[in-house]
């Protein structure tokens, strides 16, 4: 009883599995078999990296260039079958050159409905094999035989075109038919089982293409948004960071606007209620404004607990007037750097003093991390209208060592510029070494001495 039950189901699983392999076969081959699939042109980028020597004006029609190969091929199928076929009189001429222009339709229509060519290939198939049948006795078929090979070139690029299953469809269709018509004509089957395993083959080898095309497709796709995923993660971690900076600086002009709206009742005699209650409130607001930044801060500060271990939380944030400090590290680390300030040195708002003193320590260190024993220089302008930055190394003298993080410390420092209103080049230098110029707005003089004075 058990051993019945087991066959049961050993024959319903089979069942199952025959019957998910024909609707399959049915979904591939039959439903909607002419519809319209045009294959798409080649991408520019894969055109620059096949032929980067042709001119840009031919490059645009290169894309095209797997259609003309299709198309020529075609003419030539339809070359070689009219040649190949004979016979006299204009009736056989017109059936020659309809066979060998259905025969060359296959290939050609492969581009635009595939699964449609194959039935076409198929039936060029079929209609030789009734003519070699209807002429075995005036010498075979008057068409050449040119239909079968075309056929198996026709399935190769359907099997390129679409996916890898129906290498194993077309040719379980195709010598099914061609069994079936060897059977009904009585004809010698003796070399379709050699045929079958060529053909077999040559789709097999197809499909393995397809297949590695398609896996070589969906790995770029994930690499790229992997890359684009770490880009985002790693712009998002510099802005947070940045927001911390910024903290300081606005806490601090927030706790001056507080201090003194507490104060400027007591330093006016008869201070009238109106006047007293404003500044209540304008202190009223600052404090809430400072509490708001304390939290939202909270929310950007990093994961890491230990993330501020090497600097005191309390202590001020850096300006340019650190800069020394700041290049004595890197020199005693050993980089060569030379600071050149150009114009009248001059207090600037707090963010634009952090956010420049952030930019030069960056590129110096990008400078000793990717560019050991080459020499940099440091050039600070104080302009009409704002700060310009200069930061150039030259050539390393010995090999770098591999840094994951590369590329990282250039998206800070340009969002940091950006978030300013100013803008920044980072590129290497044709003697090898890497420039990072930016310059930064600043409103004017009178913002500039209002900033500098709360700031001190």
């Amino acid at each position: 009883m058990r051993e019945t039950t087991q066959t049961q189901n050993t024959l319903r699983s089979e069942a199952r599995i025959a019957h998910g392999a024909l609707h399959r076969l049915r979904q591939d081959l039959f439903v909607d078999a002419f519809a319209f699939r045009p294959m798409p042109p080649l991408e520019d980028a894969k055109v620059s990296r096949w032929v980067p020597w042709l001119p840009e004006r031919i490059r645009h029609w290169a894309r095209w260039l797997p259609h003309f190969i299709v198309g020529f091929f075609s003419v030539l199928v339809f070359l070689a079958a009219f040649t190949l076929s004979h016979g006299t009189g204009p009736v056989r001429g017109i059936l020659v050159a309809g066979f060998a222009l259905l025969v060359a339709a296959g290939p050609a229509v492969t581009l635009f409905r595939p699964v449609g060519a194959y039935w076409i290939s198929l039936f060029a198939v079929v209609l030789d094999w009734f003519a070699t049948v209807a002429f075995s006795s005036y010498g075979g078929s008057p068409f050449g035989g040119a239909a079968f090979p075309t056929h198996l070139a026709v399935m190769t690029l359907v099997v390129l075109r679409t996916r890898p299953r129906l290498a194993v469809e077309m040719w379980l269709v195709t010598f099914a038919v061609a069994a079936a018509l060897t059977a009904f004509t009585g004809g010698d089957a003796g070399d379709l089982p050699p045929v079958a395993v060529f053909c077999g083959m040559v789709l097999i080898s197809a499909a393995a293409v397809r297949a590695w095309r398609e896996e070589r497709r969906q790995v770029v796709e994930t690499l790229t948004a992997t890359a684009e995923e770490r880009s985002r993660r790693t712009l998002l971690e510099e802005r947070a960071t940045i927001a911390r900076e910024l903290h300081d600086v606005v806490a601090h002009h927030m706790s001056v606007i507080a201090i003194q709206a507490e104060a400027a009742p007591y330093r006016v005699e008869n201070t009238p209620p109106e006047l007293a209650t404003s500044f209540a409130t304008i202190r009223e607001n600052a404090v809430a404004a400072l509490t708001e930044l304390r939290r939202i801060l909270g929310v950007v500060r990093s994961e890491d607990p230990d993330a501020f271990v090497e600097t005191d939380p309390e202590a001020p944030q850096p300006t340019l007037a650190s800069l020394d400090s700041l290049l004595n590290s890197v020199r005693s680390a050993g980089l060569t750097v030379e600071a050149v300030i150009t114009g009248a040195p001059r207090p600037l708002p707090q963010g634009v003093e952090l956010s420049a003193y952030r930019i030069v320590q960056e590129a110096l260190s990008n400078a000793l991390r990717h560019s050991p024993g080459a020499d940099a220089r440091v050039e600070i302008s104080y302009v009409l209208g704002g700060l310009g930055l200069r930061i150039v190394n030259g050539t390393p003298s010995r090999l770098a060592k591999p840094s994951p993080g590369a590329g990282h410390g250039v998206l800070g420092m340009r969002e940091r510029v950006q978030m300013l209103g100013g803008e920044m080049t980072a590129d290497h230098t044709e003697d090898g070494g890497f420039e990072v110029a930016a310059f930064i707005p600043v409103a004017n003089a009178a913002g500039e001495t209002m900033a500098g004075g709360s700031t001190a």
